[in-house]
């Protein structure tokens, strides 16, 4: 298709408005930790009476942009009136070069991000100089095949965005499941007064060092020449995931991983408890659960993503959950087979959400695909 060359300078204007926090009626305020990765969508935002310095005025339709880690991939377009991170920077398209609908899919095209990243300075937080990216020249096709491009790719976001959507109220649905479910068991029936409160009169209340095995004592130093096995043959988790190879440990059957980051614990900021099966390695940061022979793994785990971690974390400065807190957790106990009559509804219910999540992950494809083959890079 024909390019026109331009520099930055002509495609956007910087809107370079200050504002106090304290001298605004604005009520929305957008941090970098506001804006999701390859996502082009405001979901989550603060409130202005919770940050001080100086900020960034925007308006609809404008491009947040975070300049600061710029590998990150972090910009979206506003729906509303707001102050942002001074870490950002305010687009806004100048349209007789380049259509408003264009210009936040063209900052996500590889061309764009690579030329972000070469002209980013600094170490330990790189950061793009505005002065910098106005001068950096890019091809851009005739505004008829910007719309024409855009049309494409807003489908394919739309597409995307319904998907997250859905996925949000299967996660509702967990959330009321597990709700309703571990205060009121899985059948109709008397009640009792427990520990931590009126629960099926046919189950008990156990400590979860009685329900699980904690093997946190059979930990081995991991070598060198394993530690540089990234790819290695067996996976690595740590307390929020798989992640660098360090100090673990090895073993070969079904057990749960429940993180022992206090933080983590108090704001759920990522998922508590992993179920981890065969050989893999799991770093010290994480208690390790092996189900005793009245214990059903998959009832537990939801369990454990559903209660409250709050009485149990302890530390000032590194806030973390030690093992025997951990293994005081007051639990309930089921029947074996309740438990698995349990762990199966709410399998069914994760099915969906495997179903959604491959579907956004497909979308997310198609996006780039379109995204490379349409603008290059």
């Amino acid at each position: 298709m024909p390019m026109t060359i331009y520099p930055f300078s002509q495609i956007a204007e910087n809107i370079n408005v200050r504002v106090m926090p304290g001298d605004t009626d604005l009520d929305r305020y957008v941090g970098l930790e506001h804006l999701d990765p390859e996502s082009l969508k405001l979901r989550r935002w603060g409130s202005p009476d919770d940050v001080i310095g100086q900020k960034l005025h925007f308006w609809p339709g404008d491009i947040i942009y975070g300049k600061r880690r710029a590998y990150q991939r972090k910009l979206a377009v506003a729906d509303f009136e707001g102050i942002c991170s001074a870490h950002a920077i305010v687009l806004r398209a100048k349209a007789d070069v380049c259509l408003p609908e264009f210009l936040p899919f063209f900052m996500q095209s590889e061309l764009f991000h690579q030329r972000a990243l070469e002209i980013s300075v600094g170490s330990l937080s790189p950061t793009i100089n505005w002065s910098s990216l106005a001068r950096q020249e890019f091809p851009l096709p005739h505004l008829d095949e910007q719309r024409r491009i855009a049309d494409l790719l807003w489908a394919a976001d739309d597409t995307m965005q319904e998907y997250q959507r859905l996925k949000q109220e299967n996660q509702k649905l967990i959330d009321s499941a597990r709700k309703h479910i571990f205060a009121f068991g899985n059948k109709k029936a008397s009640r009792k007064e427990s520990k931590i409160g009126q629960i099926p009169s046919n189950w008990d209340v156990k400590k979860l060092g009685e329900v699980f095995e904690f093997l946190d004592n059979m930990r081995i130093p991991l070598k060198d020449s394993e530690r540089n096995k990234r790819n290695g043959e067996y996976p690595y988790y740590g307390a929020v995931g798989i992640i660098d190879y360090i100090d673990g440990f090895i073993f070969d059957e079904i057990t749960l991983l429940l993180e022992e980051d206090g933080m983590n614990l108090l704001f759920r900021s990522s998922p508590v408890v992993f179920k981890a099966s065969g050989k893999y390695w799991v770093n010290n940061h994480a208690h390790v659960l092996r189900p005793c022979e009245k214990t059903d793994v998959d009832f537990y785990s939801e369990y454990l993503e559903y209660i409250s971690y709050e009485p149990y974390v302890t530390g000032t400065y590194q806030k973390k959950i030690t093992k025997s807190d951990c293994m005081a957790i007051p639990v309930i106990s089921p029947p074996l087979g309740e438990q698995k009559e349990i762990a199966g509804k709410f399998n069914a219910i994760h099915q969906t959400e495997v179903f959604i999540d491959n579907h956004i992950i497909a979308t997310k494809q198609l996006k780039k695909q379109l995204l490379s083959s349409l603008l290059g890079g």
